[in-house]
């Protein structure tokens, strides 16, 4: 119900996160080492939101789709708005990891 009413009124994601990992999409965990060794989705990369600026190299294409996730979708927002102020054009936030695995 809560969702339906975000949606009337344009608020929550309307994104195909499944679609875009079919397309090649790069799942960005930006937790810890410690917490992504604690669980993660198979095949996401992991490079902490701490971190993140100095390892853009890391993520060669900038036009290539990335999710972002972390433990509640704080950092993953963070890191979405570091990706976009770099030139990543294709980023989304895909809030908490084990929500967003719900959703692929």
């Amino acid at each position: 119900m809560l969702n339906k009413i975000k949606q009337i009124f344009g608020f929550g994601s309307t994104v195909d996160y499944a679609a875009l990992v079919k397309q090649g999409a790069i799942i960005l965990d930006v937790r810890s080492k410690v917490e992504y060794a604690s669980g993660h989705i198979e095949g996401s990369k992991n490079i902490p939101v701490d971190i993140l600026k100095n390892s853009l190299s890391q993520l060669k294409d900038k036009n290539k789709p990335i999710i972002t996730c972390c433990a509640s979708g704080m950092r993953s927002a963070r890191a979405k708005n570091i990706l976009k102020t770099h030139g990543y054009t294709d980023v989304h936030n895909g809030d908490g990891w084990r929500n967003l695995q719900s959703k692929i």
